[in-house]
């Protein structure tokens, strides 16, 4: 059965957050609310957690998965920039993007797209999201909660319970979010391209 931790969206009980962290760090998911919507999230090494949230989410080797991290310093670690794409990632982090770019060699192989070597990276503009990834010192690998079959996210902590409290260790209740899913925004060419249109304005990125 998930724990269920009722935290205040703006300010997050800090006793609260180390618990959720506690769980991700023995390998545990959970649910956690961004900018956009809810999402499921493990810590970067852990395959089992990985291969729980691909059945929950029932996702293909192809997707790119998402590396939800605290600050644009952090995304260096993680993925290789262009001048354009870190002058774009600067303006627009936090916020609700995803941003495809280059996995470096600090990318466990099995969270890249088997093909093209590329990697997800979000800064969520949400005082959870941001306090998840503070305490843990280490981004959360994340996908956006959408079942298979919906056509929305789940955006509801309680919804969100009471669909997953048996396949899930812990629902870090936020308050309901809305919006949808995040915007995508591949930056691996010469510019960027809108490759999903979701929460957040992206007419910023068409011909940058």
């Amino acid at each position: 059965m998930a724990q269920y931790f009722e935290v205040h969206p703006e300010t997050p009980q800090p006793r609260l957050i180390k618990q959720a962290v506690e769980i991700l760090a023995d390998g545990g998911v959970i649910a956690y609310p961004t900018d956009s919507s809810y999402a499921l999230g493990c810590r970067m090494g852990e395959k089992q957690a990985l291969e729980r949230i691909r059945a929950i989410r029932q996702l293909d080797g192809n997707h790119n998965f998402t590396v939800a991290c605290k600050d644009l310093k952090d995304i260096g670690t993680y993925a290789k920039m262009e001048n354009f794409a870190y002058r774009l990632l600067k303006s627009h982090t936090p916020g609700p993007y995803t941003f495809i770019l280059r996995a470096t060699s600090e990318v466990p192989r099995r969270l890249q797209h088997p093909k093209r070597k590329t990697i997800g990276i979000r800064v969520p503009d949400h005082p959870v999201a941001r306090a998840l990834t503070e305490t843990l010192e280490e981004p959360l690998m994340s996908v956006t909660l959408q079942m298979p079959g919906d056509s929305e996210p789940l955006n509801d902590p309680e919804d969100i319970r009471d669909k997953l409290e048996k396949r899930i260790d812990a629902v870090v209740a936020g308050g309901p979010v809305g919006g949808g899913p995040s915007s995508v925004i591949d930056l691996t060419g010469d510019s960027a391209e809108v490759v999903r249109q979701g929460v957040g304005d992206t007419r910023v990125f068409q011909g940058a």
